[in-house]
Formats: C-alpha cells, structure tokens, sequence
C-alpha cells in the first residue's frame, strides 16, 4: 500500500490520495514513511497531503510525528529539510520537541530550518496540542 500511494504521489493523482486519505485515517501511518522517499514529488506531494487535510486530521496528522522525526536522521539533507517543514506545519508539543533535539543537524541549511521552524512554532502558539 505505501509504495502504491508514493507512486500514484509521484505521478500527481494528490486528489485522489487525499480522498483515500479521509475515508481511511489509518493511512496517514504512512506519512513517515513518504516523507523518506528520495523523490522529491512524493514529498511535495506529502507536504500538500498534509497542508489540504491539517483542518481536519491534525490529530491524526500529530500521531505521526514520532515516526516522522525519525526521517530527521536520514542521510540526505533535503529529505530531512522537508521532513522538518512538514513537523513545522503540524506543530505540537512533540514536534518541538523532537525538532529541538535536531538543533545541531550536520547541514547548515537544516540547521538553519530548523532553528526558524522553532521559533515559528513558539511565535505562532503552535506547539501546544490543538483540537
């Protein structure tokens, strides 16, 4: 079923995804696993997932954040810049958490990401667990 979804994520069929996504909540398990998939479209395509269905799953969406930060140590630093936007948008407290773990990330450019996500989620009031 993942490498299925990461497929049709890759060939752009996001609408069809997402109305899979809202009839079946348990797949947003694998979000994390999206998230570190080497190609790009499918990342993009996780974050605009994301973005479209946060008003209504943000919990489900939250419930996968420990999962998710574990793509933080993956070894290319793109997937793991986009795994730190994707937490950002989420927000909550573990996200923050987690993020904050990752403050030293060995990119500069991530580093950089993640330092301006945090201070995001603390400026915004993100980081508290929402509805």
């Amino acid at each position: 079923m993942r490498q299925m979804i990461a497929d049709y994520m890759e060939t752009g069929f996001l609408d069809n995804i997402s109305e899979m996504f809202r009839h079946d909540p348990t797949l947003f398990s694998h979000v994390p696993y999206l998230m570190s998939d080497l190609r790009g479209r499918v990342r993009l395509g996780t974050v605009a997932l994301a973005e479209g269905l946060i008003p209504e799953f943000r919990k489900e969406l939250r419930d996968q954040i420990s999962d998710l930060a574990s793509v933080l140590a993956e070894d290319h630093p793109t997937v793991r810049a986009d795994a730190v936007y994707l937490m950002g948008l989420i927000g909550g407290s573990e996200a923050l958490s987690h993020l904050e773990q990752r403050r030293e990330d060995p990119d500069p450019q991530v580093r950089a990401l993640i330092a301006e996500t945090i201070e995001e989620l603390k400026a915004c009031g993100r980081h508290p667990v929402q509805p």
